[in-house]
């Protein structure tokens, strides 16, 4: 059965091309992702899906379901297709939705025979917004037995780790004034927002290594000559889990109390993006993938371990469902995601290629998930026997 989904897949690359190239040459920003999502669709209806769409007033969510009518597992594959603002698909994302697409459209053609249900989920906005976060908190996962996506990078990589975040805003309103005429009679709410900069940077000597705190000035006044009023912070709060967020916010939002008390301001804090748990990586659904990527050619001595890249909203799903998010190689240069080479890197014939073996390797492990009965109880109870669940 492993040779007919591989076959199948290859047989069907030029279209599964087709669909990344497109994507690739319309980037959309996340939840705009019209013509993306609709692509996609388009593909997963071609092969008889059954797709409802708008998830929860989310335009360009949706879920693509194809049922083999017998009982039996229920896998999905999660799909990306958000680009970033002015280096678009530097994430392959275009990359990312359509191995998803093509690794539950070659399940779909065997499931008849294992039993069970395969589905597709559109996840929008995974730079920004979050669509995977409010789909996990609606219960969209509760029924799911197992929950697969696979990232481009620059090698290939075991699932590993994933940061918890939270996206803090803070506004500081001061009082304007003259700045050369009579700035005594101004509240400086520019010195609010650099106090709470110099505080942050002090506070990061005294957190954990896992902990990172970043942020911009979005808003920092106007012309020099006036004593700015209103000034506004984002920052990015993240750390290894999500237990450990709370106390970290709290400290994050001290400085900006004491930023406001030194300059006389007011100030307020709130969320501008929603907040993402840590990925919860199933070591026993990864090993399972990386035996299915080994057996497409890939030397095991090539399959990193896997790092921390940064915060995904799949850290939501990953703690009500078993999931995985390893990495495949589409570059043998040493480009970064979010970079214009690595846009370039989604859109070659080395990403493209890459893109079929991951779609193999994340089909091959659906189909044992399928078939195994005792890896799919081994990779439950590995979920259920967490020490910690976020």
């Amino acid at each position: 059965m492993n040779e007919v989904l591989t076959a199948f897949l290859d047989e069907k690359y030029p279209l599964f091309k087709e669909v990344a190239q497109y994507i690739w040459n319309h980037p959309e920003l996340g939840y705009e992702e019209v013509k993306s999502s609709a692509k996609l669709i388009e593909t997963l209806e071609h092969f008889g899906f059954e797709v409802e769409r708008s998830i929860e007033g989310m335009e360009t969510a949706f879920i693509a379901a194809y049922d083999s009518g017998k009982p039996g597992p229920v896998i999905s594959y999660l799909a990306e297709y958000d680009a970033l603002p002015e280096i678009h698909h530097a994430c392959g994302h275009n990359l990312i939705g359509t191995m998803s697409t093509a690794a539950g459209i070659a399940v779909s053609t065997i499931i008849k025979e294992t039993g069970g249900k395969v589905l597709v989920y559109g996840t929008p906005a995974e730079e920004t917004g979050g669509a995977k976060v409010h789909m996990a908190e609606k219960g969209y996962f509760d029924d799911v037995d197992a929950a697969l996506m696979c990232h481009p990078y620059k090698a290939f990589e075991r699932s590993g780790s994933s940061m918890a975040m939270e996206a803090l805003q803070f506004d500081f309103k001061g009082k304007t004034a003259h700045a050369a005429a009579s700035p005594h009679e101004g509240i400086n709410a520019l010195d609010a927002v650099i106090a709470l900069f110099n505080s942050v940077n002090a506070l990061r000597q005294q957190v954990t290594p896992d902990v990172r705190i970043h942020g911009v000035i979005t808003a920092g006044g106007t012309v020099p000559n006036v004593i700015p009023d209103k000034t506004q912070a984002r920052f990015y709060v993240r750390a290894a889990t999500v237990e450990q967020l709370p106390d970290l916010v709290r400290r994050v939002k001290d400085c900006a109390a004491g930023a406001a008390l030194g300059t006389g301001c007011e100030w307020e804090a709130s969320h501008y993006e929603l907040g993402y748990a840590n990925l919860l990586t199933n070591g026993t659904m990864s090993d399972t993938f990386t035996k299915n990527l080994a057996s497409l050619g890939i030397p095991l001595d090539e399959i990193q371990t896997g790092n921390d890249h940064g915060s995904l909203d799949l850290g939501n799903v990953s703690q009500v469902v078993p999931a995985v998010h390893p990495y495949i190689k589409i570059t043998d240069a040493s480009h970064n995601l979010h970079t214009k080479e690595f846009c370039d890197a989604a859109n070659s014939e080395q990403g493209y290629t890459a893109m079929l073996i991951g779609a193999k390797a994340l089909a091959l492990t659906g189909y044992d998930l399928l078939t195994t009965p005792q890896l799919l109880q081994r990779v439950k109870e590995e979920f259920e026997n967490r020490e910690k669940r976020a």
